[in-house]
């Protein structure tokens, strides 16, 4: 198989954790026979500096050509005095609708080795999986109008949706849970909101296609506090973009860390954007100690949503479990009696991971 990748490194630990990702898919290219081609293109702060936009022409133009995209991170204080239209979450709120990315599926899982990690007690974090389903490139982040009134006394946001905008997020989240445990949680506020009323209506019509999933509708509040209390009821959720936003870093803290959550981004045809839930992470850019794994991790989702490369995302699922279960972490992971490395270090122990996986293969492939 031989497939173009842009890179979109961005800011900060962007850099380190796309380079990472790099060193991955080149052990995936040598053991199972693809080839990768990589284009690197600017976005965010770095783009602003070198081209006065956070999303460069050439950046979209090369992503609308490309079979899949790698993002690292955008932002930084650098930037957080430029006007609204020049902010390097621009660019990645930009691409997202150039490329009509629509849904953002967070997987969050708990490591056996990190449940310590957690601020949750370890008997509510154990055993939990879930996917929240995200609608992306609608909502109240792209309504119009956006904007002061009243020399700046008033403002307004608008919240709009399109039915087929919230058909198309639903049949998503439906097809999800039908390769998990065929557990729809729909979350809205439709005692409140007009949005929220039509988003419920839309999900009732759906699940008559879909017989073999079981669906509850829970208004929004009542998620947050029970992603807290008790996580792993949860399955599948699937939400409008604003609420997605939040229950989804609301919910990484199942985890320990934000470096340990990959995510990606669809549109109908397969075509992702993938990138780590973690921020560009400015006070430790360039010290080597960024922790790759949710990089690596949103590889494994590339391999598997937009090139149908199973066995592939499972490999480097896989490697990454190998590695915490020896006990290496990076400093924002605390594994008691393990051994502290860095960005490259970890990646390379990924690696090896990968290639000692094939190596074993090979061998036992001798004696069937």
């Amino acid at each position: 198989m031989k497939k173009n990748i842009v890179l979109l490194p961005g800011d900060g630990i962007g850099q380190e954790v796309i380079a990472a990702a790099k060193e991955v898919l080149a052990a995936i290219s040598d053991q199972f026979n693809h080839t990768f081609t990589f284009d690197k293109q600017d976005i965010g702060g770095t783009a602003v500096d070198k081209h006065g936009t956070p999303l460069p022409s050439q950046t979209v133009e090369a992503c609308k050509k490309a079979d899949a995209v790698l993002l690292g991170a955008v932002g930084g204080p650098k930037w957080d005095q430029l006007p609204s239209h020049l902010r390097p979450e621009k660019g990645l709120l930009g691409i997202r609708k150039e490329l009509g990315l629509f849904a953002n599926l967070r997987p969050i899982k708990g490591f056996d080795q990190l449940l310590h990690a957690s601020p949750l007690k370890e008997e509510i974090v154990k055993g939990s999986d879930l996917l929240i389903v995200r609608e992306l490139t609608g909502g109240l982040y792209f309504g119009k109008p956006s904007e002061r009134r009243n020399n700046g006394n008033s403002v307004v946001d608008t919240l709009a949706y399109d039915r087929y905008e919230i058909e198309r997020i639903v049949d998503k989240a439906f097809q999800s849970a039908r390769l998990r445990r065929k557990h729809l949680t729909s979350v809205d506020k439709a005692n409140v909101l007009e949005s929220s009323k039509l988003w419920r209506e839309v999900v009732e019509e759906k699940k008559t296609a879909y017989p073999d999933v079981t669906v509850e509708h829970v208004l929004v509040d009542a998620v947050a506090m029970k992603l807290i209390t008790n996580p792993t009821q949860f399955d599948v959720i699937v939400t409008e973009n604003m609420f997605g936003d939040i229950l989804s870093d609301e919910a990484s803290v199942l985890t320990g860390s934000l470096g340990m959550l990959p995510s990606a981004s669809l549109r109908e045809d397969g075509i992702g954007l993938y990138e780590p839930v973690h921020g560009s992470a400015p006070d430790i850019a360039g010290k080597g100690i960024a922790n790759p794994l949710a990089m690596i991790m949103s590889v494994a989702l590339m391999l598997r949503h937009s090139f149908q490369l199973e066995e592939e995302a499972n490999a480097v699922e896989e490697a990454v479990k190998a590695v915490l279960k020896d006990g290496y972490h990076t400093a924002d992971l605390k594994i008691e009696n393990g051994q502290l490395v860095g960005t490259k270090e970890m990646t390379n122990l990924v690696v090896e991971r990968l290639s000692s996986k094939s190596a074993t293969e090979s061998i036992q492939s001798c004696y069937v």
